[in-house]
């Protein structure tokens, strides 16, 4: 059955959005990056019998494993899409396979800056439709319990993954060209913003109520290298998201950047124009919030490795967390996304803490 991107169940619960436009909450907001993942064992399940890109391209089941931590997990006031950043450049023609235990690999990464002019941008973004496909679905079958977050990878993380050909600890080949190849490197990077500017409106368009862009790998740049490769394009995307939604008279939705590792630049943050920034766990929640001011969400940010304490310790260490960043414009998650092995408990433990803290 074909779901349409009208008529959606009303939204019962707008803690997620309200906190994003710093309206009063009863309660701070939670939900966890990587939510809908492998600490699941019903998430196991489906891998089980299917090949993880399949579960991204399969709407149906994008849905079921989107839903499945709402169904465990009373206290979570958000949903987020079950994809992967790396749907970008398999849709500009690249090769990305999932291999266990490595995570995902290029067969054939970028190898030179001509080869920037072999991907395909145009209808990158409809050979993505079965992302819009998932989220239109999951907000018919989510019935309004909670709003549906959508999101996409930044162009410098997404660039890194195509150079270095899958995740790097050194980023050296990605730095290589930054020094080498500075013209091609902003070419490429702004292919990557005008393909996910349309990728996020398509998601908006098929029923996402906020948006996240995941700037993953900023722990690979100074703060002078985020001001040049990362920042303005993380802004053009915010601009280009506006613009572009005005222009089909669709209503605005709140957006998120989570810099990984970027804690450096908050400043810089602060002025690209997202309602919400995203901290990791090494940032102090009070500096950040004398760095970013008063009229900016917080959202954040305790170690995911925490959550292999015992309930009662990750009770005490949220409560001491949402009590620094305030009732105000914070939106209680982790300062990255959820580790395969934490134990199904410290999810009730957080999430609970968390509502149970202010």
């Amino acid at each position: 059955m074909e779901y349409s991107n009208k008529d959606f169940p009303v939204l019962k619960n707008t803690r997620l959005l309200d906190a994003a436009y710093g309206k009063e909450v009863d309660k701070v907001p939670v939900w966890v990056m990587r939510q809908a993942g492998r600490y699941l064992p019903e998430f196991q399940a489906v891998r089980a019998k299917h090949d993880f890109f399949t579960v991204c391209r399969t709407p149906e089941l994008a849905c079921e494993v989107t839903l499945q931590p709402l169904r465990r997990y009373d206290h979570l006031d958000a949903s987020i899409i079950f994809s992967d950043i790396l749907v970008i450049p398999q849709a500009l023609g690249m090769t990305v396979e999932m291999h266990p235990g490595q995570g995902p690999v290029f067969p054939s990464p970028l190898a030179s800056p001509s080869e920037i002019d072999e991907l395909q941008e145009d209808g990158a973004v409809s050979r993505l439709a079965y992302v819009g496909k998932a989220i239109t679905l999951t907000r018919h079958k989510i019935d309004g319990k909670v709003p549906l977050i959508g999101f996409t990878g930044a162009p410098f993380t997404l660039m890194g993954y195509m150079i270095e050909g899958g995740g790097s600890k050194t980023m050296s080949k990605t730095k290589e060209w930054l020094e080498k190849y500075p013209k091609d490197v902003h070419r490429l990077l702004a292919l990557l913003t005008r393909v996910i500017i349309d990728y996020l409106v398509m998601q908006v368009e098929s029923g996402a109520q906020l948006l996240q862009v995941f700037e993953s790998s900023a722990d690979h740049l100074t703060r002078e290298q985020f001001a040049d490769v990362s920042a303005p394009y993380l802004k053009d995307i915010r601009e280009g998201v506006q613009k572009k939604l005005q222009d089909k008279n669709l209503d605005q939705v709140p957006m998120t950047v989570f810099a990984k590792g970027g804690g450096h630049s908050l400043d810089v943050q602060a002025k690209m124009g997202y309602e919400t920034i995203g901290l990791d766990w090494t940032v102090d929640p009070i500096e950040a919030r004398k760095i970013v001011g008063e009229d900016i969400t917080l959202q954040g940010n305790l170690d995911p490795q925490d959550l292999y304490k015992t309930p009662e310790e990750i009770k005490s260490l949220t409560r001491d967390m949402v009590q620094k960043f305030g009732k105000r414009r914070y939106i209680a998650n982790l300062g990255h996304g959820i580790t395969p092995q934490t134990p199904l408990e410290s999810m009730t433990a957080f999430t609970e803490g968390v509502h149970e803290a202010i």
